[in-house]
């Protein structure tokens, strides 16, 4: 029997998107290295960053997403921005969950959603 196509996508996921990347991927132990490094560098990201003013992105995922720019070769960061936009991997990677917005490349205090 052939089986249909759905045409319509559920309104919400109840996926974790952790369980979405294999426990082999090879990005979960560049991911598990950076975040040991990101570690060691936390306190002076604190130390640097002001405690008044509007929020930055965190420094942790623009170091995350500027690696994982090398590892999937892109060429841009308008490129890069658009696959924080739809690759599942890649957020994965820079740690966003599925709805969170991304910033912008030119308002980097600003997301996207909120232009």
């Amino acid at each position: 029997m052939r089986g249909q196509q759905k045409r319509i996508g559920s309104l919400f996921s109840y996926v974790l998107i952790e369980d979405r990347i294999p426990a082999s991927h090879p990005l979960r132990l560049i991911r598990k290295l950076a975040d040991q490094a990101l570690d060691r560098i936390n306190p002076t990201f604190c130390r640097l960053y002001a405690s008044e003013g509007g929020p930055s992105v965190p420094p942790a995922q623009l170091l995350l997403a500027s690696l994982g720019q090398a590892f999937f070769g892109i060429r841009s960061e308008c490129l890069r921005l658009e696959q924080l936009d739809q690759n599942l991997l890649f957020r994965w990677f820079v740690r966003l969950s599925p709805d969170d917005p991304i910033w912008h490349h030119l308002h980097q205090e600003l997301p996207l959603a909120a232009q």
